[in-house]
């Protein structure tokens, strides 16, 4: 039986207060996308003015911001901003680091420490599993801000026999959809291992200029395509009072 004060609201006010009410939950996660216009007309059997008016009310309630052409995405609001990771989601890497900080109101920021070919290949443990891409190799090493607060070290190693002249590209971009939409390559898997560690502030490799010992997540990552050939090998340090991670036991895709 509806609630008396709920049956009076309007239809668009409820259809809002749910959306909301599961990303307050954490059952929609900031930087995931709510559902579309014509999903809710299709779920709820409401008009398309209906279904705009409810993920405008979404927007101006501050739980989520529309980017053209794009979707409607969740919005960090946590009291700390602590930054929210998925493991084992193609959806998420598809998106890129720039793009995530965006839609969840962040401005990005982007610097490239070193961007070279190296002409020997470069192997990693992950999951118990030796993976080794050939040479030569495109190796990127960037700094990745948001707001001007340095909160990911991230070097990247790209397989130039899968990905011709990739190293010719800007770095400012998602790789992931360099793979999918320049060189035809379907992502069958991602693989990654999460660890943590203590950084020293006088460490040499310490990036993030912090005045004391600063907890951080190390993220050990492999892209695979094709026949499990080895596309990427990814080596990331986020801060670790800056970021949680969530995990998908369980990811599918569907190239879609």
């Amino acid at each position: 039986m509806k609630n008396r004060n709920q049956s009076k609201k309007p239809k668009f006010i409820v259809i809002s207060e749910q959306i909301i009410s599961k990303i307050i939950s954490g059952e929609l996660l900031p930087g995931e996308k709510v559902p579309s216009e014509n999903e809710l007309i299709h779920n709820f059997q409401v008009s398309n003015t209906t279904a705009r008016k409810s993920l405008q009310e979404i927007e101006s309630r501050g739980y989520a911001q529309r980017i053209k052409g794009k979707g409607t995405f969740v919005l960090n609001k946590t009291e700390d901003h602590h930054l929210v990771r998925t493991l084992g989601s193609i959806d998420a890497t598809r998106r890129g680091f720039d793009e995530g900080l965006k839609v969840e109101g962040f401005k990005p920021k982007t610097i490239v420490l070193e961007k070279t070919v190296l002409d020997h290949g470069v192997s990693a443990e992950i999951s118990g599993k030796n993976y080794i891409i050939e040479g030569p190799v495109l190796k990127v090493h960037q700094l990745r801000y948001a707001d001007e607060m340095l909160l990911k070290d991230e070097t990247k190693y790209i397989s130039l026999k899968l990905c011709p002249k990739i190293n010719m590209l800007s770095t400012d971009l998602s790789y992931f959809k360099v793979y999918e939409d320049k060189y035809q390559l379907k992502i069958s898997d991602i693989k990654q291992n999460l660890s943590a560690i203590i950084l020293p502030p006088d460490d040499p490799t310490n990036n993030f200029e912090y005045e004391s010992a600063l907890p951080v997540f190390v993220l050990d990552s492999v892209v695979l395509s094709r026949k499990d050939a080895v596309l990427e090998l990814e080596k990331s340090l986020y801060r670790g009072d800056k970021y949680k991670f969530a995990i998908i036991a369980h990811p599918e895709y569907n190239g879609n």
